[in-house]
């Protein structure tokens, strides 16, 4: 039993000495940080991505309405067109809020409130109800805001953590752009 005992403690003496294996000890410490990064990565390119194809789609619906092509437009029809537009934003006919509403130039008194984004959570309520649009009259000056929800690609961690949600988990981006209807022929 004593030499097992001694052939024992000289085996881990060696093997305390020797230095195979010493870089998988930072690899190991490191490997987490350097994934994290690059899922925070995707996550931030695909919100980017979402985020310039949602401005895209707005600003091409709101050239149409500034110029009166789409005089007396639904609420819904504008969505489609935004989402027409807007082309990578998945679900996009129910998961957008569009606000347009004129601004008052004589107080110029600013919104009360942030943008109307749907409620996921809350299936009952129709978002149509809850936006103002009234495309207003030539030469008046109006602000539109749209409203997308979307789901972070990996939600515990990264920038998904630490993206400010709802109570369903989604993220909201939001465009606003302000423009002048044209006067109309006549006026």
């Amino acid at each position: 039993m004593a030499h097992f005992q001694r052939s024992m403690r000289r085996w881990c003496r060696r093997k305390a000495r020797e230095e195979d294996g010493t870089a998988t000890i930072p690899f190991v410490i490191f490997l987490p940080f350097f994934l994290i990064l690059m899922i925070s990565s995707l996550d931030m390119g695909l919100l980017m991505i979402r985020h310039v194809m949602l401005e895209r789609g707005l600003d091409m619906a709101v050239r149409g309405l500034r110029l009166g092509y789409f005089d007396g437009i639904s609420h819904q029809n504008f969505k489609r067109i935004v989402c027409n537009g807007a082309g990578l934003i998945p679900n996009c006919m129910n998961v957008m809020a569009i606000e347009l509403r004129p601004i008052d130039t004589t107080s110029w008194v600013p919104l009360s409130t942030g943008a109307t984004c749907v409620d996921r959570a809350d299936t009952s309520s129709d978002i149509n109800a809850l936006t103002t649009f009234k495309t207003g009259g030539g030469g008046e000056v109006m602000l539109i805001r749209a409203c997308v929800k979307f789901d972070p690609m990996f939600p515990m961690t990264g920038l998904g953590f630490h993206l400010p949600k709802d109570n369903t988990g989604a993220y909201s981006l939001v465009s606003a752009t302000a423009f002048v209807n044209e006067p109309k022929l006549g006026s």
